[in-house]
């Protein structure tokens, strides 16, 4: 359930947790949210969204909220803007909970994944722009038997990752930060997830 007991083992997990930082090295800085908030049914859940088909990059798939990170600006504040721009969720400084383990995309980005807590009711609204749709998520989905899904491809020696949810399969770098927000803020586990593959339509 969405609740302060929830609230206080997800900030005791992340501030026991050892992120992991990429160093700068010519990719992009982004970060993404990993805000999480309750259903109609009081359950835990995180924002997912759908991105629009007619945008220039990775139109139409599943993303977290989030995007590049301009000058003189931290992650934090890059997601905490983004949620605003892209779900119209306003939330402040004090909403962050904590930090996860940088990604580095075969795409060009290193994203760095902020867990935040959303508030008990909000309101999201997508902006037509770039989201199609917006997607709470309960957390217990993320503890279904087959999550994760671990498959090998040819091109690559690491495993590539597959979150089956909402009837469809996410990949990374999405499924890797899904799976390891369930890891580390739901379960205490410090799993790492740097080794695990995006699809190959994915690298460019």
């Amino acid at each position: 359930m969405f609740d302060d007991a929830l609230r206080a083992r997800a900030h005791a997990h992340l501030a026991a947790f050892e992120r992991r930082a990429l160093a700068p090295d010519g990719r992009r800085a982004a970060a993404v949210a990993l805000a999480l908030l309750p259903d109609a049914e009081g359950r835990a859940c995180f924002i997912l969204t759908r991105r629009t088909p007619t945008l220039s990059a990775h139109a139409g798939q599943w993303a977290l909220p989030g995007g590049g990170i301009d000058p003189g600006e931290s992650a934090e504040e890059a997601v905490r803007r983004e949620l605003e721009e892209e779900v119209g969720l306003a939330v402040g400084a004090d909403a962050v909970l904590g930090l996860l383990d940088d990604y580095g995309t075969r795409s060009g980005f290193i994203i760095t994944p902020v867990v935040l807590w959303a508030g008990p009711a909000p309101t999201l609204v997508p902006n037509p722009a770039e989201v199609a749709a917006i997607f709470r998520v309960p957390l217990a989905e993320l503890d279904a038997p087959d999550v994760p899904r671990l498959i090998r491809i040819p091109e690559s020696e690491r495993p590539v990752i597959q979150v089956p949810i909402l009837n469809s399969l996410i990949h990374a770098p999405t499924a890797a930060l899904i799976y390891q927000m369930r890891e580390v803020v739901v379960h205490g586990r410090s799993t790492r997830v740097d080794h695990l593959e995006q699809p190959v339509w994915a690298w460019r």
